[in-house]
């Protein structure tokens, strides 16, 4: 086991004062990781990681109760692409702008999507993959990482 720290660290300094932060998170007894880089091609939508009950429910799954920390990662200099973030029954999207990342600390009971402009706060659903959309001209390599306890 092992302590998985991510320290994101902001720094911008405007009329001679500084006005970033640093804000580290420490996740505690992790026992796996996964890192992939995924090439996503122009046009179409790649499924990047699933999420299930169990490993063994699907190939390739992650298991949603043990994922503590995700990472997506557009490693492009200068191409934007959309992440897909897909639960149980509702999913939302977001522009993954260069160089820019997604984090989500757990993938179980962590989004509910909703069609209107006033949150309901109601019930998390559970993440069921992760999906990029490319529609950049161009092939985007995408960073995963996992960390799992």
């Amino acid at each position: 086991m092992a302590d998985l720290t991510v320290t994101i660290t902001e720094a911008v300094t405007l009329e001679g004062e500084a006005q970033g932060a640093t804000n580290t998170l420490t996740v505690a007894d992790i026992t796996q990781t996964m890192k992939r880089i995924v090439k996503c091609t122009n046009s179409a939508t790649t499924t990047i990681a699933t999420f299930a009950a169990a490993v063994s429910t699907s190939v390739g799954a992650i298991d949603v109760g043990d994922a503590k920390y995700v990472r997506v990662t557009n490693l492009d200099a200068s191409n934007s692409v959309k992440l897909g973030v897909v639960g149980t029954s509702d999913n939302y999207q977001v522009n993954l702008m260069p160089k820019t990342s997604h984090i989500l600390p757990s993938t179980a009971a962590v989004l509910l999507g909703e069609i209107d402009t006033t949150p309901a706060y109601g019930t998390l659903e559970d993440l069921a993959s992760l999906e990029i959309r490319n529609v950049a001209g161009a092939v985007v390599a995408i960073e995963l990482f996992v960390a799992s306890v």
